[in-house]
């Protein structure tokens, strides 16, 4: 077997790897993380308060998770594109949805009658790898176009 072969199938093992550590983390959610939005939003909630709970505790869990999950994400992303400087870019990106989604978030709960579905939707980014499900497509297309090669424009 060729050393490239060896590289290759090393790293779809490190990848397949991180999906599972990823699917992990939401496996196991409710032993690992203090979220009482969970059994909330799995009810019917459209009608019901949101419940009583320890905003620290909760905002602590959601950003560990987030954490997690932009580690496992970034470490995916690394496997598959084997470029620091575009792991940098998405790390600032990261840590940029994250400040701008946490905030929505502390300032939605804090409302007197809070919106139960931006709640729903706004936590769903926070606490769910979604946006590696954008960034390894977003990437793939722009490695494509950057290898393609150009048409020549002649007078």
């Amino acid at each position: 077997m060729h050393k490239s072969q060896q590289n290759n199938i090393g790293r779809i093992i490190v990848a397949i790897l991180i999906v599972v550590l990823i699917a992990s983390v939401r496996f196991f959610e409710a032993a690992l993380f203090y979220d009482p939005l969970l059994l909330y939003f799995k009810g019917s909630y459209q009608n019901n308060p949101i419940p009583e709970m320890n905003y620290q505790m909760l905002f602590l869990n959601i950003g560990f998770r987030y954490f997690l999950n932009t580690i496992l994400s970034l470490g995916l992303l690394y496997v598959i594109f084997k470029d620091i400087q575009m792991i940098k870019f998405t790390a600032i990106l990261y840590i940029v949805f994250f400040v701008v989604l946490i905030s929505i978030l502390i300032f939605t709960l804090s409302n007197e009658a809070p919106d139960n579905m931006l709640i729903f939707y706004i936590r769903r980014f926070l606490i769910q790898p979604i946006f590696i499900l954008l960034f390894i497509p977003g990437f793939l297309f722009q490695e494509y176009v950057s290898k393609k090669p150009q048409d020549s424009v002649s007078d």
